[in-house]
């Protein structure tokens, strides 16, 4: 005969396991507004994204881009606070996605995309820490696409095998700030000409004489619909894309010689972006507009993703040197601008940051055109990881600069 109480017991563990397992049984959850900006964030994310492969809405395992961004951005507050749970969060991550072998769950290297490198940069770290071989034949295994990625005459990468003869700004952070962070890592000094030549080719690809920006992206063969007949550039300077260029330069440069050829003109290219994000800087609020060249126009909107990209970009590239000190102003404003305009805190004190760009490409099997009109309507949301990535890294800047100036004082 069937213990009606047992069942009864039985039965309420298993509520109290449903209710723990999923997102409503989360919001007892607390994050205290003592702690800096950056540890509020990277909590939040933990406590809506309890397991790491969870970051970006995703359902099931992923490798991409967005994990390794922010759990790049995780790993750095580790190092600043050097609470552990940060790094057992990234690590959770690695050790799921990364087989004993080295293989990478869901990597498939002859798809030959840019974007799939990125995820493994936060696997450098890991794998110091870990000494687990593991995650050095990962890496290796990242690092051997680039023998075979397709690339334009000028050995410019594409963005990837379906985008024949493309250039992406977003492919360049993507692939060049793991290029030369594998090369410093392992001294390969031969591969710092062909790092440096992906920014100058992008350069190149993309300027444009009648605003100094750069283009969202430029076909060399002049095929795709989206593509100018004769310069092959896409129609407009998307806010992010340029954030991706622009976080590829302060990333890589970490670890280019500064006796290299070419990184004077890397630095010519990038004192340019500053500029011109200084230029387009929307004055009443401190942040930037989704499509840059039509900033105010109507229609545009705020975005948070491509302002944390600059702000994030002009404090590091100010410590670094790399621009002039008077941009630690805009990039003060941009900050400031960013907590207001887009950072909410919820009655439990988690943090979210909205008004975020959730994807945009150009072309592709629901074809995208790149026109203005496309860049607007794309689908806008909170928490996306390209948003919280960067507003930690700028977050971490910000707190670095409150200390210095504590110290001076």
């Amino acid at each position: 005969m069937k213990n009606p109480m047992k069942n009864s017991i039985i039965c309420k563990i298993l509520v109290c396991s449903l209710w723990m397992a999923f997102p409503w049984g989360m919001s007892a959850q607390k994050v205290s507004d003592k702690q800096p900006w950056s540890v509020r964030m990277a909590e939040s994310e933990m406590i809506r994204c309890p397991e790491s492969w969870q970051l970006d809405f995703q359902p099931k395992l992923k490798w991409d881009y967005c994990h390794g961004l922010e759990l790049q951005s995780m790993l750095d507050v580790y190092d600043r606070y050097g609470d552990r749970k940060f790094y057992d969060y990234a690590l959770a991550y690695a050790d799921t996605m990364v087989n004993a072998d080295g293989t990478i769950k869901m990597y498939k290297r002859q798809e030959f995309s840019l974007d799939r490198v990125n995820s493994g940069k936060f696997l450098f770290r890991i794998y110091e820490q870990t000494k687990d071989e593991k995650y050095r034949k990962a890496l290796d295994l990242l690092r051997s696409q680039f023998d075979e990625h397709p690339r334009n005459a000028d050995g410019g990468f594409w963005h990837k095998k379906i985008y024949p003869n493309q250039v992406w700004l977003d492919g360049v952070y993507m692939g060049a700030p793991f290029y030369a962070e594998y090369a410093f890592r392992n001294n390969q000094v031969e591969v710092y000409p062909d790092v440096v030549n992906q920014f100058l080719m992008a350069a190149r690809h993309t300027y444009d004489p009648a605003n100094g920006l750069y283009r969202h992206a430029c076909d060399v063969s002049r095929k795709e619909r989206w593509a100018d007949p004769v310069t092959g550039q896409s129609k407009h300077c998307w806010g992010r894309a340029l954030g991706w260029y622009a976080m590829a330069f302060v990333d890589a440069l970490d670890f280019i010689p500064k006796h290299e050829a070419g990184r004077d003109s890397m630095l010519v290219i990038f004192n340019n972006i500053a500029a011109q994000v200084k230029r387009l800087q929307d004055n009443k609020t401190g942040v930037w507009y989704q499509v840059l060249d039509k900033s105010g126009a109507k229609g545009n909107y705020l975005e948070s993703s491509c302002s944390a990209m600059f702000v994030y970009t002009l404090f590091k590239g100010v410590r670094k040197g790399y621009i002039d000190p008077s941009y630690l102003e805009v990039a003060v404003k941009g900050y400031k601008g960013i907590l207001k305009e887009f950072i909410r805190v919820d009655k439990d004190g988690l943090v979210s940051i909205t008004q975020a760009c959730a994807v945009a490409g150009l072309g592709g099997k629901n074809y995208r055109s790149g026109d203005y009109d496309y860049y607007i309507n794309e689908t806008i949301r909170d928490n996306d990881a390209k948003a919280v990535g960067p507003f930690i890294l700028a977050s971490l800047e910000w707190e670095r600069l409150q200390e210095v100036k504590a110290i001076v004082k």
